[in-house]
């Protein structure tokens, strides 16, 4: 081999710096890799938490918890995120086009980032014009992991500028990683699942339904193109609230699907001369079911989700409810159609009147001018005018539109703070629960005439003299104290002397008729007829601490003082708390805690928690038994205070119904608690102020008032043969009844002598047609 041929090649004057440009270049290219793996693995926790593989493999949305009733009926949502996820197959084709034509032309072609983006944007940067590179799939990395959330910085990530180099570095990675575990296909049903659309509608479902009114697989090119045009900023191109902005980046979206060929330009031209067509509806956020009970559930759900550190607003819980919803219209219908007919005979007994009254029924002067300073309007002008009364006074007699309830519908109104107050406190109230005894499900709860307007609950919140439907805890303590339906108490006047604190007090019972016949009566008529002269006396003989003591066990948790007119409902109860109570009757001596929510599942549905039955013995099935004979006599015995359920379609197949009236002083509240071998349910109709009441029993008496609700309702149970609930009667005693309770009453009657009960009831009509026409 010759030396010219083993020489080595002259070196150039370059060569050295090729040489070190390579390993520039070199160290540069490991530099990099270093530092993505770096920031990946979060080194020296400088670079904050990045997605793992768990989080890669089962992304997690923040999705509403939703409310579902017992038979599987959406009733309400928790939600920070209005969002509700739909599959890829279910979005019009046209969307997909459109996002893709106008957010990341070259989607298809790239692995997560985009790099002729990328140079194109530092190219644009450097001449001093901002532009942005991200891709679809960089866009969803944000959205998904929450990259630049405080959560996820690290010590760099406070530093001012090198926050953003790490940010954007973590959403490359994510990125990538995204790309090598889904299709394509798949990062953009993630990501229309994902994005914000405004107005509190996150991901494609929502967004249609809020701004159209529609499903994402029936969207409209002109649509499609409102809604990609909104990603670019939901606030400037809102079509609700900015209609030019959002007209204006509709039609450079179609100019891009144009382009893109998802359209023709002739189409594109066309549809850009259409205007925006909005179907527009928000979603409020209720926290909850609108409804009566959402304080009740509300508080059982989030105490649930703080005990086992879920997060009701973001984890999409499922979360059943024991309320049925075909029982619950039923009750809401019932109610409503009982209570405008009560309220227009309301109406006709005040006519000419106003019906806030003291006991001598002499309109109480201020009345409305006192309950306005209770008010938030009086509140808020308190805070704006201050001392000035005078101010004060002038804003709340200032007449104003305003849409107002009436019992025919929402109708408009010209009137001041002070008119709407008085027109609204003339409206009569009323609230029903009704339960399985057997389950403690609560299947319908009815807290008021209209939760729109009237949105204080009275089966829970309020609290109101329950009258003669606590009579039962007496007879109940005697019962299960030795006494049988059978034994007899004469109907006489009475005076029982007691002491209350401290001081030597007398009190003697009238009975509802302010007469007493003299007659011996068996505990199951004087029940059955509400004879207060009897209550009274098995009170003392079995002593009203004992009676106190046996609502105590039946759930009665109110204070309820330990005096001789316990027995006549003195004290203030709760209807949720009288059907808990009631309902031991029927379930054989066993107390059942009322329940709302049955069970609750994850997000994939697979039940956390399942809600059983919480229920002890608190009295015997024996007592049980009789209590609920007893309860019967109120329909069976002669002159019985629930026999005006007669009037119903109740009577079929043996059917058996039991139940007690009350009636408070004044006729202030009136009750109907009524009993079946399914159900349990509690009604009350009242003034919201206990001075706004009907002026005689004609009128206001219970039966006359919650009864008729209880009735309708339990027509309508029976006419529904889907909810299960049928005609029958109470099932006979597992166990032997060792007292006797099958007495027959005989009532006497004295020949060509009125009954004083008729010329009662005849002169209560008389009363009541006179007061109905003045």
């Amino acid at each position: 081999m010759s030396e010219e041929q083993t020489s080595t090649p002259p070196r150039t004057k370059y060569h050295k710096w090729i040489r070190n440009l390579w390993k520039l270049f070199a160290f540069g290219g490991l530099f990099i890799i270093l530092y993505f793996v770096a920031v990946d693995q979060n080194l020296f926790y400088l670079f904050g938490e990045s997605p793992g593989l768990e989080d890669l493999e089962n992304p997690r949305n923040n999705l509403p918890s939703e409310i579902y009733t017992a038979d599987g009926v959406l009733v309400g949502r928790y939600f920070r995120e209005n969002r509700d996820l739909v599959p890829f197959d279910s979005i019009a084709p046209v969307m997909i086009k459109a996002l893709v034509a106008t957010e990341d032309e070259r989607f298809y072609e790239h692995q997560g980032i985009d790099p002729i983006s990328v140079l194109a944007a530092v190219k644009d940067n450097l001449k001093g014009d901002s532009r942005g590179a991200s891709t679809l799939t960089q866009q969803l990395a944000k959205n998904l992991y929450k990259t630049r959330t405080k959560n996820t910085k690290g010590v760099l990530g406070h530093v001012p500028l090198v926050s953003t180099v790490v940010a954007k570095t973590k959403e490359w990675n994510t990125s990538i990683k995204l790309e090598q575990r889904y299709t394509k296909d798949e990062i953009l049903g993630m990501y229309l699942n994902t994005v914000d659309f405004g107005s509190n509608a996150f991901g494609i479902k929502v967004a249609a339904k809020t701004f159209f009114s529609t499903t994402p697989d029936k969207l409209k090119p002109e649509e499609a193109a409102i809604l990609v045009g909104v990603l670019k900023a939901p606030t400037t191109y809102n079509p609700r609230f900015n209609p030019k902005n959002a007209l204006a980046r509709r039609n450079v979206v179609l100019q891009q699907m144009a382009r893109n060929q998802v359209v023709t330009a002739a189409q594109a031209d066309s549809l850009s001369q259409l205007p925006i067509d909005l179907k527009y509806r928000v979603e409020q956020h209720l926290d909850g079911v609108p409804a009566y009970y959402r304080q009740t559930v509300n508080e059982f759900v989030r105490k649930w989700a703080e005990e086992r550190e879920l997060d009701i607003y973001a984890d999409g819980l499922k979360i059943y409810l024991t309320i049925d919803s075909r029982m619950q219209k039923l009750a809401e219908d019932a109610l409503k159609e009982r209570m405008k007919s009560l309220q227009s005979r309301f109406e006709g007994h005040w006519r000419g009147k106003n019906p806030w009254v003291d006991d001598q029924n002499k309109e109480i002067p201020g009345f409305i001018e006192s309950a306005i300073k209770r008010t938030g309007v009086y509140e808020s002008l308190k805070n704006k005018f201050g001392d000035d009364t005078a101010a004060i006074n002038e804003a709340l007699n200032t007449p104003k539109k305003m849409t107002v309830f009436s019992w025919n519908g929402p109708k408009e109104m010209t009137m001041s703070s002070m008119d709407s107050l008085r027109y609204y406190k003339r409206f009569l109230r009323a609230g029903m629960m009704t339960m399985d005894p057997f389950t403690g499900h609560i299947k319908a709860w009815v807290g008021g005439i209209d939760y729109e307007n009237f949105k204080y609950d009275h089966v829970k919140q309020a609290k109101r003299q329950p009258g003669s439907t606590f009579k039962p805890f007496v007879y109940g303590a005697a019962i299960d104290g030795g006494y049988s339906p059978c034994d007899k108490f004469q109907d006489q006047r009475v005076t029982i002397k007691y002491v209350e604190n401290g001081k030597p007090m007398e009190w003697t019972p009238n009975n509802a008729s302010y007469s007493v016949s003299g007659r011996q009566m068996t505990l199951r008529h004087a029940m059955g007829r509400s004879i207060n002269t009897v209550t009274a006396q098995l009170t003392e003989a079995v002593g009203w601490d004992k009676v106190r003591t046996f609502a105590r066990r039946l759930g009665i948790t109110s204070p309820i003082p330990a005096v001789p007119s316990i027995g006549l409902g003195s004290s203030d109860v709760s209807i949720y708390e009288m059907v808990m109570a009631y309902s031991t009757f029927v379930n054989n001596g066993f107390l059942n805690k009322p329940m709302l929510v049955m069970r609750i599942e994850d997000r994939n549905g697979n039940v956390v928690d399942q809600f059983n039955p919480q229920q002890k013995r608190v009295i015997s099935e024996e007592t049980a038994f009789l209590m609920v004979h007893m309860l019967k006599g109120t329909m069976e015995e002669p002159g019985g205070t629930s026999q005006a359920l007669w009037e119903y379609d109740l009577w079929k197949k043996g059917n058996q119904v039991g139940g007690k009236t009350g009636t408070t002083s004044n006729y202030s509240d009136g009750w109907y608690m009524g009993v079946t071998k399914d159900l349990v349910t509690g009604v009350w109709v009242g003034g919201e102020d206990r001075s706004i009441h009907f002026r005689t029993s004609g009128t206001g008496e219970g039966s006359k008032t919650a009864l008729p609700i209880y009735g309708r309702f339990m027509e309508k149970v029976y006419r529904e043969p889907d909810l299960g609930i049928k005609l029958g009667p109470f099932p006979k005693p597992k166990t032997k009844i060792t007292k006797p309770y099958n007495c027959i009453t005989v009532v006497p009657r004295k020949p060509k002598v009125a009954d004083s009960t008729a010329v009662d009831s005849m002169l209560e009509r008389l009363n009541d047609s006179i007061s109905t026409q003045f």
